[in-house]
């Protein structure tokens, strides 16, 4: 018998509406049980209640890592999503994907800032901050630099997007790791 393949890791970046979040959540939920969804925000400013200003000591890139290695180490396949600014967490995440013996891809989702206020303003629950604050965290082009990164520009829809990740990452060649135990509609939708 084989050992099974090991977990697949996938990293999607972008500026502050850019649609990342989106993406990354119908990235999972189009896969299936069996993938974490890491969600940069949430671990940052919900968990460790953290700012994120290059004035002080930052715990959030060693701690998410932290986390997708050991959700991966798990059997998990992991889905990260944030700015992650490369300055700030790209020593984090180029160890993360060195270290990592599976399949792993980087996707840098490309949008000029017009259109990343342009989508906030659509948000459902859109978070309280103005157009003038995106601008001061606006990195053009922040790019890891990693081999194989792949980027994706404004003129792919959502599902596009999707598609794009789930290909080539090879998720959408993977089976969910575990059925659902039952059949729910939101299960039934994907």
């Amino acid at each position: 018998m084989q050992p099974p393949e090991p977990p697949t890791l996938v990293v999607i970046r972008g500026n502050s509406g850019s649609g990342k979040t989106t993406v990354a959540r119908e990235v999972r939920r189009r896969y299936g049980r069996g993938c974490a969804l890491l969600e940069q925000d949430h671990l940052r400013r919900i968990v460790l209640r953290e700012h994120d200003s290059h004035g002080i000591g930052a715990t959030a890139p060693a701690f998410i890592t932290a986390m997708a290695r050991t959700a991966l180490d798990l059997g998990h396949h992991v889905v990260l999503e944030g700015i992650l600014l490369a300055d700030r967490y790209g020593p984090a995440l180029r160890d993360l994907l060195a270290a990592h013996p599976g399949p792993a891809s980087v996707y840098y989702l490309d949008i000029p800032f017009e259109e990343t206020v342009r989508r906030h303003a659509t948000r459902a629950h859109r978070v309280t901050f103005t157009p003038q604050d995106m601008r001061g965290w606006y990195t053009p082009a922040d790019r890891l630099g990693t081999p194989g990164e792949t980027v994706i520009g404004p003129g792919s829809t959502l599902d596009a997007t999707v598609a794009t990740i789930l290909h080539g990452s090879g998720l959408a060649a993977r089976a969910p790791q575990t059925p659902c135990p039952t059949r729910c509609p939101r299960c039934a939708e994907g």
